[in-house]
C-alpha cells in the first residue's frame, strides 16, 4: 500500500515541503561549515519559518506552539528530517525539553525556560551520557548533586551534549539519593544554567570528522537553584524515558526523511547515468538497490506511525518506540549506503549531500540507547508476554 498524507495535512505538509526543499537544503553547505555566517543564516530561515506560519508546529498550543497531534505531527517531521537542519529552522529543535519542562518543571524554572524555548530564543541541551561509563546501564552514571540550603550543588562529566556551547542551560540526571536507594530511584534531573560558577565546556566532539555540535561538559561544583529540579526527587529515569520515548519516534521520522531524499537522489542518479550503453536505470543491479530501499522506507513507515498512534492513544509504546529505534536506524544506514553505492565515486565526495548524510545515519545506532538495548528490551519483554 502507499502512504497518503491525510488529507487535512495535505495543504500544510506540501508547503512544508517547499520551504525544507527550497529554503534549507540549498543552504546546508553553509550551515554544515558553521561560525557566524551559518548562525546569521539559520536566524533567517526561522524569521521565514515564522512568517510563513510554519514554526514550533507540534509544540502544544497553550505554551505557543502549533498545537498539533503526535501522529499528525510526525507527517511534518518526516518532511523537515530531509534536511539536517530542518527541525532548526522550522521551531522543533526543542520539543521534547519543551514538553518535559510544560509538564515537569516548577513554576518558576517553566516560566523562565518554556516561553523563550518555543519561540526559538533560547536553545536547550540535555546529559546523560558520560565518558568512562557504559551508557547501556545508566544506573551506573557517577554524576551527583547535593542540596545545600537554596542550592544543588553538582558535580561530574558529561559527553555527547548537543548544542551546550549555545544552550541557555543543560539538563543534567544526577544520582541524589543516598546509597542503598534502588537504582532507578536513585537519580534525579536538574537544570543548570549556562552561566553557573563551576559549569565548564570542556571540549567539542568531532563525530566521525564531523565538527556536529557534541560537547563534552564538567560540573565542578556547579550551583542551581533548588526550583531547577524537575519533576521531583528520584524521579529522573521515569522523566527521562517520558522525554526519550517520543524523541524515538521523532527521530525515526527524520530518518525516513533521509532515506527518503537518498531514494530520490539514487533514483535520479541512475536515469541520469549511463554505462556499458544503456542507463544505470537499466541494470538489474541497480533496479534492485530501488526496490531494497523502497521496501525498507515503507516498512519502517509503518512502524513508526503505529508506534504514533499508540502514544497519541495514552499507551507509553515501549515495544513499538524501541523497535523504531533500531529498524529505524538500520533502515537509514542501508538505504544512504545503497546511494553511495549508485553515485560510485561521486558519492564519497561533498559534490553530493550523501556523505555527510552517510556519517550522521551511522550515529543512530548509538545515541539514544544503542541498538542492542532496544533488542534486548523488546525481546525479554515479548518472551515475558509469551510465558506459558
Amino acid at each position: 500500500m502507499r502512504f497518503s498524507v491525510p488529507p487535512h495535512l495535505t495543504e500544510l505538509t506540501g508547503r512544508v515541503r517547499e520551504f525544507v526543499d527550497g529554503e534549507v537544503i540549498p543552504v546546508e553547505p553553509l550551515l554544515h561549515r558553521g561560525g557566524s555566517e551559518a548562525r546569521a543564516m539559520l536566524a533567517r530561515l526561522q524569521r521565514a519559518a515564522k512568517d510563513a506560519g510554519l514554526w514550533a508546529l507540534g509544540h502544544p498550543a497553550e505554551i505557543g506552539g502549533g498545537g498539533m497531534s503526535f501522529l499528525d505531527y510526525v507527517y511534518v517531521n518526516e518532511i523537515q528530517g530531509r534536511s539536517e537542519y530542518g527541525q532548526h529552522a522550522l521551531g522543533t529543535a526543542s520539543l521534547q525539553d519543551t514538553l518535559m519542562l510544560h509538564r515537569h518543571a516548577s513554576p518558576e524554572a517553566a516560566a523562565r525556560y518554556v516561553p523563550g524555548l518555543v519561540a526559538g530564543e533560547l536553545r536547550p541541551s540535555f546529559a546523560m551520557t558520560e565518558p568512562g561509563v557504559s551508557s547501556s546501564d545508566p544506573t551506573q552514571l557517577e554524576t551527583t548533586a547535593r542540596l545545600d540550603g537554596d542550592d544543588w550543588v553538582v558535580s561530574g562529566r558529561k559527553w555527547f551534549i548537543t548544542g551546550a556551547r549555545e544552550a541557555a542551560f543543560t539538563t543534567v540526571m544526577c544520582r541524589t539519593e543516598p546509597p542503598g536507594t534502588p537504582p532507578h530511584r536513585a537519580f534525579s534531573i536538574v537544570l543548570v544554567p549556562r552561566d553557573a560558577e563551576g559549569y565548564e565546556l570542556v571540549r567539542e566532539l568531532p563525530v566521525l570528522g564531523i565538527e556536529h555540535g557534541h560537547y563534552e561538559l564538567a560540573f565542578h561544583d556547579a550551583r542551581t537553584p533548588a526550583h531547577h529540579l524537575v519533576g521531583g526527587r528520584g524521579r529522573g529515569f521515569q522523566i527521562a524515558q517520558e522525554r526519550l520515548g517520543p524523541g524515538r519516534i521523532f527521530h525515526a521520522m527524520r530518518w525516513l526523511g533521509q532515506a527518503q531524499r537518498a531514494l530520490e537522489l539514487m533514483i535520479g542518479r541512475l536515469h541520469e547515468r549511463r554505462a556499458f550503453g544503456e542507463p544505470l536505470a537499466e541494470k538489474q543491479l541497480m533496479q534492485q538497490h530501488v526496490f531494497e530501499s523502497y521496501a525498507q522506507i515503507q516498512a519502517c513507515r509503518l512502524l513508526t506511525l503505529d508506534a504514533a498512534r499508540t502514544l497519541d492513544a495514552g499507551d507509553p509504546a515501549r515495544i513499538e518506540i524501541a523497535t523504531i529505534k533500531v529498524v529505524g536506524a538500520r533502515m537509514v544506514n542501508d538505504v544512504i549506503d545503497r546511494a553511495v553505492q549508485v553515485f560510485g565515486a561521486a558519492g564519497l565526495t561533498d559534490d553530493t549531500p550523501l556523505g555527510f548524510m552517510y556519517r550522521t545515519a551511522r550515529f543512530a545506532r548509538i545515541y539514544d540507547g544503542p541498538d542492542e538495548v532496544h533488542i534486548r528490551s523488546v525481546a525479554r519483554t515479548l518472551i515475558g508476554e509469551d510465558k506459558p
